[in-house]
């Protein structure tokens, strides 16, 4: 029997909503990035994607560096192993906007450098940015 996912909503009145979550907070962060104008954004951008467990998103014509990676305190029943003494930041976020059944859909999602060339070249006037793609080969030669 497949569970059905629960939603807000379904939270029971009184129950704190993170009694009911899997820490999706508490598995990535997100860093704003100005928005690329230029080849050489791009190529950051491209550079940024060829690490491991990146990504970059536009949401409301905001850019932001997504780094997909687990808190060092989240516990295995998905609390906070640090939560007396955890930063600033964590103790100012709420569950009022967080994204306990969002299904996390932005205007623009990039998984790979390939994939930023291919937006360059379908939106932009790459023709004044340059190329991203690297040249082709020199052709074999014929023994």
């Amino acid at each position: 029997m497949v569970k059905k996912r629960m939603c807000r909503t379904d939270v029971p009145a009184g129950d704190c909503l993170c009694d009911h979550c899997t820490a999706k907070c508490c598995r990535y962060f997100a860093l704003a990035i100005d928005k690329p104008e230029e080849q050489r954004d791009f190529d950051f951008m491209r550079w940024y994607l060829l690490h491991d467990r990146a990504s970059v998103f536009v949401e409301d014509d905001n850019w932001y560096l997504l780094v997909h990676t687990v808190c060092k305190h989240l516990q295995s029943d998905h609390r906070c192993g640090i939560y007396m003494t955890r930063p600033q930041i964590c103790r100012e976020y709420t569950t009022d906007a967080c994204e306990f059944d969002d299904d996390g859909v932005y205007d623009h999602y990039f998984e790979t450098a390939e994939q930023v060339v291919e937006y360059v070249e379908a939106t932009l006037n790459h023709e004044n940015l340059g190329s991203l793609r690297s040249p082709e080969p020199e052709l074999l030669p014929i023994l």
